[in-house]
């Protein structure tokens, strides 16, 4: 049975691991000297790599039986305790100089998320969230925003050459009911735009676990709604996702 103890006790490890990552990073934007194709079109750099250690580290320092999944190299324990992380949210904005990339860092009982911090060390904002608790940014609470369809900014996954039929058909009805569509190349990023209000739903069809973790629990403990495409509540295995509101929720599941 999970204690209440057992999270109080991650959650300065947690928001150490993003905000020491993300000072890393930001000393080297715009300084990256080693770009590897990981697959068609996905790139890791020298950035990510050593941001991912400091990650690591910090962690596994006070919690060394806990399991890590990450995007470059997980760590498969026994532990129920699992750590959800990509230290380099948006890698290739960061390569062509964009600042638009951040670190998130989750804590998961067996699937299910307890804890989410994402930092954009850019604009130095620091968001979170644990469950039951609500979300935050730099301390203060933040909520979704009650916009209705037509006056909503929708954020879109940028991977359509994946499902390019399905995504394109998706994409088509939303534009033609919302205010606006974005694609920031960075899932934390609109993530914590949706948690603060910013922006009014998320869809994302490609995400890992690692990108969408801890954004999944800022979103849904500032007031807002996540589910997979079915409508049926996320974990850290859910493929494909909305994140809204709340109040749009099902109006955009059937647009989708």
């Amino acid at each position: 049975m999970l204690r209440q103890s057992e999270i109080t006790a991650r959650q300065d490890t947690a928001l150490e691991a993003a905000k020491k990552a993300g000072a890393f990073i930001a000393r080297r934007f715009g300084r990256v000297k080693r770009i590897r194709a990981k697959g068609d079109r996905d790139m890791v750099t020298d950035i990510d790599i050593a941001a991912e250690a400091i990650v690591k580290n910090t962690i596994r320092r006070k919690f060394p039986a806990d399991n890590i999944i990450s995007e470059e190299n997980s760590l498969r324990q026994e532990s129920e305790f699992s750590w959800v992380i990509d230290p380099l949210d948006g890698t290739h904005n960061f390569i062509h100089n964009i600042a638009i990339f951040g670190v998130s860092v989750a804590l998961a009982y067996c699937l299910e998320v307890v804890l989410g911090v994402i930092y954009i060390p850019w604009e130095d904002e620091l968001y979170f969230a644990r469950k039951g608790r609500g979300t935050f940014l730099n301390k203060r609470r933040i909520y979704v925003s009650r916009r209705k369809l037509k006056e909503a900014t929708f954020v879109f996954d940028s991977s359509i050459r994946c499902q390019k039929k399905k995504m394109l058909r998706g994409l088509g009805n939303l534009a033609e009911a919302a205010f606006n569509v974005r694609m920031f190349g960075s899932t934390a990023r609109a993530l914590a735009y949706v948690a603060e209000g910013k922006a009014e739903a998320e869809i994302e069809y490609n995400d890992k676990p690692w990108d969408f973790a801890a954004g999944l629990l800022l979103v849904e403990e500032a007031g807002g709604c996540c589910t997979d495409f079915s409508g049926k509540r996320w974990n850290i295995n859910t493929k494909g996702y909305v994140a809204s509101n709340g109040r749009i929720h099902k109006q955009v599941l059937a647009l989708l």
